[in-house]
């Protein structure tokens, strides 16, 4: 039992470290996509902790960012986190489609106002303002 304990130890040791690794990563890339893909998921944590209480965020939303949220956490991954570059990749496409799915069902400035990270990132995500609900 207490190698089980080890090994979970070891393995949000891992996660931790390519978290920190992103977030590195993302202060010092030069402007451009790969610098927008490190910061993707730190300032997708700060706007769901900041959308979770906004009253303007229905349940449902709220619900597929929580799932999205927990995914992240999860030491179970299509792809194992520990492989450099690749490793967080689903972890951005899934909250990537969580932030779509409440961008469809949360006032655009809400989510606007909660994104910490440049504009142009999420704007990009949620598509063109106006577009029709799927």
């Amino acid at each position: 039992m207490e190698a089980w304990w080890r090994g979970l130890a070891v393995a949000a040791v891992v996660v931790l470290l390519s978290w920190s690794v992103l977030v590195l990563l993302a202060r010092r890339l030069p402007p451009g996509i790969a610098r927008d893909l490190a910061r993707f998921l730190p300032d997708s944590v700060t706007a769901v902790r900041r959308l979770r209480r906004h009253p303007a965020v229905p349940r449902r939303a709220k619900g597929a960012l929580l799932l999205a949220g927990l995914w992240v956490l999860s030491p179970v991954d299509l792809i194992p986190e520990f492989l450099p570059v690749i490793g967080p990749l689903d972890d951005v496409v899934v909250v990537a489609l969580a932030l779509r799915y409440a961008g469809r069902r949360v006032p655009r400035d809400v989510l606007l106002a909660a994104w910490p990270g440049e504009r142009r990132v999420l704007e990009r995500l949620l598509g063109p303002a106006g577009a029709p609900e799927a």
